[in-house]
């Protein structure tokens, strides 16, 4: 009996449906965010990774010069 009490107290279902409202709009609007963050970290490391691949583009071809002048 007294599972069904503890159990009872972390479910709360309104009868007033209108009481869902504000939660949808709170989620939504971190679901909004959320994806807008992830689209901007992918931006920005995919910026990241074409630097990083000029960068090493330039230390190999400073490689190769380094070797035919030597």
């Amino acid at each position: 009996m007294s599972k069904w009490f503890v159990i009872s107290l972390f479910l709360y279902f309104p009868e007033d449906k209108t009481e869902y409202i504000p939660a949808a709009i709170t989620s939504f609007v971190f679901l909004i965010g959320a994806v807008l963050t992830m689209r901007f970290i992918i931006k920005v490391s995919k910026k990241e990774a074409q630097k990083a691949k000029e960068y090493e583009q330039a230390i190999f071809k400073k490689m190769e010069d380094t070797k035919e002048n030597s």
